[in-house]
C-alpha cells in the first residue's frame, strides 16, 4: 500500500460527514470545511496528486459553469451585497467536489461510502415511520399536517430529501437480495414520503421509481406492465394513508381544490405557486440577460407582483423567497447567460459519463439518479442557490463525479 492509499483511509469519512450533519442546519458545513482543509493540505504537500486527478479536473470545469452563472448575475443584481455573498460562499463547492473526487478515486471507497449512506438513510426512514406511528421522532413531535422526521418541527424537508436520496437505499437493496429486496425498500420509503405532505417529493419519488423500473424491465412492454403495477400499489398506499392519517387528509383536501375548475382553486391547490411563477416570468422579461442576481428573487418580487399577490408584503419590501422551479429560478436570478452556463455544465457532466468505463458508471448509478431527481424540471424544487439545498445538490454531484472517476485499485495494479 502506498502513502496516498494509507492517508486516504480516515479521509473517506469526510464526504459522509456532510450527509450525517445535514439535518442539523449549519453543522453540515463542518464536513465542507474538512474537505477544504484536505484540499489545501493536498495542494501543499502533494499538489500533483490532486491536479493530475481527472475527476478533479472535471469537477473544476463543471463547478466553473455554476460559479460563472452566479458571477454574471452580479451585473444587474437588485441586492448586490446578498448576491456577492452567495457568489463567494459558492467557492467552497470546488474543494468539496475536488476533495470527494480524491477520496473516491479508489473504487473501494465508493462501496464503503454508499453502504454507510444506505444504512444512515434506513435509520432516517425508520425514524420517520416511528413519527408516523407514534407522533414522535428523535427530533421531536411531528407538525400537525406533515411528518418532519430527523429534520425536526418547522423544517419540512424530510419528504424531498428521502425521495432524492432514495437511490442510495434502493440500489444496495437490489444488489443485496434482488428484486424482492428492491420492492421492500421501495415500499418502506413510500410511507414517509407520502406522509411528509410534500407533493414535490411525490413527483420526485415517482421519477426515481420509474428510472429503476425501466432499468429492471429491459423492454417497453415489461416497463408498461411493471409501471402499472407500481401505480396500483401507489394508489392503494395513497388510499390507506388518506383513510388513516389526518395529516395526509388535510394535504389531499388542499390538492383537491384543483378540481374546482377555477384558477383560484388551482393556485390554492399548488400553494399559490402560480402567482410565484407568473411573477418570475415578468421578472425574466424585465431582466432577460443576467437576471436580478442570485438570491435576489425575494427583493425584486414586489416590483412584479400583481395586486392581491399573497406573497407581496409591502411592509417588508420582500416577497416569495425563490421561484420554486429550477428553470424559472435560473432564468429569473441569473438570466439567459446563467441558463446557458448551466446547460454547458450539464453537457460536460454528460460527456464525463460517456467517457467513463462501465464499472465506474455502475458505481455512479445511485448518485446519477439522485442528481437527475434533484434537477428534474417538471416539478417544484427547493432553491439551488440556497445554502442548504445548494450544498446537498453539490454533494450529490460531487459523489457522481467522484464515482465516475474511481478506479478499481486491484484491477489497476493487476493491469
Amino acid at each position: 500500500m502506498n502513502a496516498a492509499d494509507s492517508n486516504a483511509r480516515p479521509s473517506w469519512l469526510l464526504p459522509f460527514a456532510l450527509i450525517v450533519l445535514l439535518p442539523f442546519g449549519r453543522a453540515a458545513e463542518a464536513g465542507t470545511l474538512a474537505l477544504v482543509v484536505l484540499c489545501a493540505a493536498l495542494l501543499l504537500r502533494r499538489p500533483r496528486s490532486l491536479i493530475d486527478l481527472p475527476a478533479a479536473r472535471w469537477a473544476l470545469a463543471i463547478w466553473a459553469c455554476y460559479e460563472l452563472a452566479a458571477l454574471g448575475s452580479t451585473l444587474s443584481a437588485v441586492m448586490p451585497a446578498r448576491t456577492w455573498e452567495t457568489v463567494l460562499a459558492m467557492l467552497r463547492y470546488l474543494p468539496l467536489a475536488a476533495g470527494i473526487a480524491w477520496v473516491l478515486r479508489d473504487a473501494r471507497q465508493c462501496s464503503r461510502l454508499q453502504s454507510a449512506l444506505a444504512l444512515l438513510l434506513l435509520l432516517w426512514v425508520l425514524d420517520a415511520w416511528m413519527q408516523a406511528l407514534t407522533g414522535w421522532s428523535v427530533r421531536g413531535h411531528a407538525e400537525p399536517h406533515r411528518l418532519t422526521g430527523i429534520f425536526g418541527a418547522g423544517d419540512p424537508k424530510i419528504g424531498q430529501v428521502l425521495a432524492t436520496l432514495a437511490p442510495f437505499l434502493l440500489a444496495p437493496a437490489r444488489a443485496w437480495r434482488g428484486r424482492p429486496a428492491l420492492i421492500v425498500a421501495a415500499l418502506l420509503l413510500l410511507g414517509p414520503i407520502l406522509l411528509s405532505g410534500s407533493r414535490a417529493s411525490w413527483v420526485t419519488y415517482a421519477l426515481v421509481l420509474a428510472v429503476f423500473i425501466w432499468r429492471e424491465a429491459g423492454s417497453l412492454r415489461r416497463f408498461a406492465l411493471w409501471s402499472g403495477a407500481a401505480m396500483l400499489a401507489g394508489a392503494l398506499a395513497l388510499g390507506l394513508a388518506w383513510h388513516v392519517s389526518t395529516r395526509f387528509d388535510a394535504r389531499m383536501q388542499r390538492t383537491l381544490l384543483a378540481l374546482q375548475g377555477s384558477e383560484q382553486g388551482l393556485n390554492a391547490a399548488l400553494s399559490y405557486r402560480i402567482s410565484i411563477w407568473g411573477d418570475a416570468l415578468r421578472m425574466i422579461a424585465a431582466n432577460p440577460w443576467t437576471g436580478v442576481g442570485v438570491r435576489g428573487f425575494r427583493y425584486a418580487y414586489p416590483r412584479y407582483a400583481l395586486p392581491g399577490d399573497p406573497f407581496a408584503t409591502p411592509a417588508s419590501r420582500e416577497g416569495a423567497f425563490y421561484a420554486h422551479q429550477i428553470v424559472l429560478e435560473i432564468l429569473s436570478e441569473s438570466g439567459v447567460l446563467g441558463l446557458a452556463l448551466w446547460l454547458l455544465g450539464a453537457a460536460l457532466a454528460l460527456r464525463m459519463w460517456r467517457h467513463a468505463p462501465p464499472d465506474a458508471r455502475a458505481r455512479a448509478w445511485p448518485a446519477g439518479v439522485a442528481v437527475l431527481a434533484a434537477v428534474f424540471p417538471l416539478n417544484t424544487t427547493l432553491a439551488f442557490y440556497s445554502a442548504w439545498w445548494g450544498l446537498l445538490f453539490w454533494w450529490l454531484l460531487a459523489l457522481w463525479i467522484g464515482a465516475l472517476g474511481s478506479v478499481d485499485a486491484e484491477r489497476a495494479h493487476g493491469a
